[in-house]
């Protein structure tokens, strides 16, 4: 690596106020404020599990509604992504893991192809109740992962094989794709990772 990978993004609309920075080569130091305190512990798994140092902050119209506010955190963390990546030179470009927690197991499979796509087959529990205070809609995290992979330029697969737990299936998942990413991110080789020569 000749240069730090490091981004910081801001988005400033009529609805939020986002400012992300992130190190690709960190040690895993979160700040997430946004003020959703479970949507907060979902995001910083990714720079906790990632090994990113991941800071973001921000403001939104959460009296309206909190889709606002996870859709474009979701938007700007995948953007600065984007941008540490640089021109991927040395990455190992793939990562997947088979995670854990507790009675909830999650399957993650990305690729940093530039390419984004997303297959999201989470199913929470039908009775689902909204999580925290304010309240985040479970059915939001697909729509954060929907987001943060088509900013971030990520082929991106999420699949539930087994839980019960709204919070453990939700947690699993930002944990299995901060784990998947981490490895991904990784620069092991030389050269960018595609016959292509560009990714």
């Amino acid at each position: 690596m000749t240069s730090p990978r490091i981004a910081t993004r801001t988005r400033s609309t009529k609805e939020t106020e986002i400012e992300v920075r992130v190190d690709l080569d960190g040690t895993g130091v979160t700040e997430v404020d946004t003020g959703l305190p479970f949507f907060d512990h979902m995001v910083s798994q990714l720079g906790r599990h990632g090994g990113i140092d991941l800071k973001v902050v921000a403001r939104g119209d959460l009296h309206v509604d909190t889709h606002h506010t996870v859709e474009d955190v979701a938007i700007v963390v995948g953007e600065a992504v984007r941008e540490a990546l640089g021109d991927k030179e040395g990455i190992r470009r793939f990562g997947s893991i088979l995670l854990p927690l507790d009675e909830a197991l999650v399957e993650v499979a990305l690729d940093l192809s530039g390419r984004p796509f997303i297959v999201y087959e989470v199913a929470c529990p039908p009775d689902s109740l909204p999580l925290g205070t304010p309240p985040f809609d479970p059915q939001l995290g697909e729509h954060f992962f929907q987001s943060f992979a088509t900013s971030a330029g990520i082929t991106l697969h999420i699949r539930l094989r087994s839980g019960r737990n709204t919070h453990h299936i939700l947690e699993a998942s930002f944990k299995g794709v901060a784990r998947a990413l981490r490895d991904a991110v990784r620069v092991d080789g030389v050269g960018v990772p595609s016959t292509k020569g560009l990714l």
